[in-house]
C-alpha cells in the first residue's frame, strides 16, 4: 500500500509550514506515504534570478542571492532542529551552497546560461527542501528516509522541459524506490527534477512537482495521488475575480484539461496524466485545512464505475478566463466551396509556430483566436495574400465547462441570458461538447464571469 503526497512551495514555505506537513504525513503513515516536495516558497524564483544575474556578469549580486537562499534554509533547519544541527547536515548544506556558487561562477565566466546549467541551478531548491524535511522527519522519530528522485525519474535531454521515459521510470522505481515504501514509514523525495541516462540533472517544466507525483504514483501503483496546496481543491472560478467561488467536489479529467487550457491555475492536467491513465484518483487538498473540502479528479472509466451521487451535478462545472488574446478574421470569396482553403490558412500558422485556440467558420470567412504576443504583423502579411484580414486585439476567452452541458436543454439560452448586454464576438462549442467558449472584450471578461457565476453557482438560481 502506498499513497503519494505532493506538497507545493506554499506548503513548505518555512519551518511552521513544514511542521504542519509532518503532522499530515504522520496521520498518513498507515498508507505508506511517498512525500514529494517542491522547493520552499519563492526559492526557485531566487535561483532563476541568481542565474540571470550571473549570465549578465553580475557575479557578486548572484552570489548574494545564493547566500540569502542558504541563510533562509539554515534558519529553517535551526528552527526545525532546536537541539542543534548535526555536523553532517551542516556539511551537506555547505556542500550544496558551494555547488551552487561554482555553477554561478561558471555561468558568469562564460556569460552563457545553457538550459543544462539552468536545470542544475534550478534543482537546488527541491534538493534543499527535501534535505531539511527528511532530517526533521528523523528528528520526530518517524520512520523514513530521503530518496533522490534522479535515481528514478529518467528523462530525455530536453533541459528545462524534459520528457519522462515512462517505461524506464517504472523499472527504476520498481528497483530502487518500491523496496523503501510501505505502511508505517515515509519516503521523502523531490518533485520537478529528474536525470538523463548520462546522469545530467533535468527539470520537468511547468507543474513539474505535480508531474513527478503522478509519474511516481503510476510507477508504484499508488492507491491515490494527493496534491496539497493553498486552496480547497479546484474552484468554480478564479477567486481573485469571484470571491464566492466554491470548491468542486468531483472533476473529470476532460473537464480539468479544458479548465487548464482556458486559464484555471490550480494544476495542469498534463501533469497528472500518468496517474489518470493508470486509473489512480488524484485529489487536490488544502494543506492548512486537511479536513475541509477537496476535489477528486479521476478517469472517465473510473467515474462511470463509481456510485452515482445522491444529488445531480450542475450542468456547468466551472468557469475560466484567459486574456488578452487576439482575434483574426479572414474573409475571401475564394473560400466558398473551395477545398484546401483552410489547409492554406493553417499552414501559415504552422510555419510561424503560432497556436490557434478557437476557430469559427462561415461561408466566406474564418475567425480564430491566437495569443496576444503572436507575430501579428507577419501573420497578416502572409494571410493577406489570399484573404482580407481584420485584427481585433485586447479580447479574452470566457470558457463555460461542464460534462453535463450537452444533456441540458436550454442551457445555451440561459448562458446568453445571464450575460445580458455583454455580447460575445465569437462562440465556439468544443468538439467534446463540454466547453462553450465565448470571446468578449478583455475589459468585459471579469463582469461576464461574475454574471455567469451568479446565475449558475450562487443562490437559488444555481
Amino acid at each position: 500500500m502506498v499513497i503519494v503526497m505532493k506538497f507545493g512551495g506554499s506548503s513548505v514555505a518555512d519551518s511552521t509550514c513544514m511542521r504542519h506537513v509532518l503532522e499530515l504525513v504522520r496521520e498518513a503513515l498507515p498508507r505508506g506515504p511517498l512525500v514529494v516536495l517542491s522547493a520552499m516558497g519563492k526559492t526557485t524564483d531566487a535561483l532563476f534570478r541568481a542565474a540571470r544575474l550571473a549570465e549578465r556578469g553580475h557575479l557578486e549580486e548572484a552570489l548574494a542571492e545564493s547566500r540569502a537562499l542558504y541563510a533562509k534554509h539554515r534558519t529553517a533547519a535551526e528552527e526545525l532542529l532546536p537541539r542543534g544541527l548535526p555536523v553532517d547536515l551542516v556539511a551537506l548544506l555547505e556542500q550544496q551552497r558551494e555547488e551552487l556558487d561554482l555553477l554561478l561562477r561558471g555561468v558568469a565566466l562564460l556569460r552563457e546560461l545553457s538550459p543544462r546549467s539552468m536545470d542544475a541551478i534550478a534543482s537546488q531548491g527541491e534538493r534543499l527542501s527535501t534535505l531539511l524535511f527528511s532530517r526533521y522527519v528523523a528528528e520526530a522519530d518517524v520512520s523514513g528516509e530521503l530518496f533522490d528522485a534522479r535515481n528514478a525519474v529518467r528523462t530525455d535531454g530536453a533541459f528545462g522541459s524534459a520528457q519522462p521515459d515512462l517505461e524506464e521510470i517504472r523499472a527504476l522505481a520498481s528497483e530502487h524506490l518500491k523496496p523503501l515504501v510501505g505502511p508505517g514509514r515515509c519516503v521523502v523525495t523531490q518533485g520537478y527534477i529528474g536525470s538523463t541516462v548520462q546522469g545530467f540533472t533535468t527539470t520537468l517544466g511547468r507543474g513539474g512537482s505535480d508531474y513527478s507525483a503522478s509519474l511516481l504514483g503510476a510507477a508504484l501503483g499508488a492507491e491515490e495521488v494527493q496534491i496539497w496546496t493553498d486552496v480547497e481543491g479546484v474552484l468554480t472560478a478564479d477567486p481573485r475575480v469571484i470571491p464566492a467561488a466554491q470548491p468542486i467536489a468531483e472533476l473529470s479529467f476532460a473537464e480539468a484539461a479544458e479548465l487548464a487550457a482556458f486559464g484555471a491555475k490550480v494544476l495542469h492536467p498534463a501533469t497528472i496524466q500518468p496517474a489518470i491513465d493508470a486509473d489512480i484518483p488524484v485529489t487536490v487538498r488544502h494543506t492548512m485545512r486537511p479536513n475541509g473540502r477537496f476535489t477528486l479528479i479521476r478517469s472517465q472509466r473510473a467515474a462511470e464505475l463509481a456510485p452515482k451521487p445522491a444529488a445531480p451535478r450542475r450542468p456547468i462545472t466551472a468557469l475560466a478566463s484567459r486574456g488578452p488574446i487576439t482575434v483574426l478574421t479572414l474573409t475571401s470569396t475564394r473560400m466558398f466551396h473551395q477545398s484546401g482553403y483552410l489547409a492554406r490558412v493553417f499552414d501559415v500558422f504552422g510555419r510561424m509556430g503560432v497556436s490557434v485556440d478557437l476557430v469559427a467558420t462561415a461561408e466566406v470567412s474564418v475567425s480564430c483566436t491566437i495569443e496576444a504576443d503572436a507575430p501579428i504583423e507577419a501573420l497578416v502579411r502572409e494571410l493577406s495574400r489570399f484573404a482580407t484580414i481584420e485584427v481585433a486585439q485586447q479580447r479574452a476567452i470566457v470558457a463555460v465547462v461542464g460534462a453535463r452541458m450537452k444533456d441540458t436543454p436550454g442551457l445555451v439560452s440561459r448562458i446568453f441570458g445571464a450575460l445580458g448586454d455583454i455580447a460575445p464576438e465569437l462562440v465556439s462549442l468544443g468538439g467534446n461538447e463540454i466547453n462553450l467558449s465565448l470571446v468578449v472584450p478583455k475589459d468585459a471578461a471579469a463582469e461576464a464571469l461574475r454574471r455567469l457565476h451568479r446565475a449558475f453557482f450562487e443562490g437559488s438560481a444555481a
